[in-house]
C-alpha cells in the first residue's frame, strides 16, 4: 500500500511575482497558509 499523498493530488498556490503555480512541499507542512512565493528569489524580488 503506498504512503503519503499522490503528486496530482497535492495543493497548490500562485506566485504573485512570476505568476507561476506552485505544489505544496514537505518543508512548508507546518507553515503552508503563509507561504506566499514559490522561491527565494521570487520573495526577493517583491511584488
Amino acid at each position: 500500500m503506498p504512503r503519503g499523498v499522490a503528486k496530482a493530488n497535492l495543493p497548490s498556490k500562485m506566485c504573485p511575482v512570476c505568476e507561476r503555480p506552485f505544489v505544496w512541499r514537505k518543508k512548508w507542512e507546518r507553515d503552508w497558509d503563509n507561504v506566499v512565493y514559490c522561491s527565494e528569489r521570487c520573495r526577493r524580488t517583491g511584488k
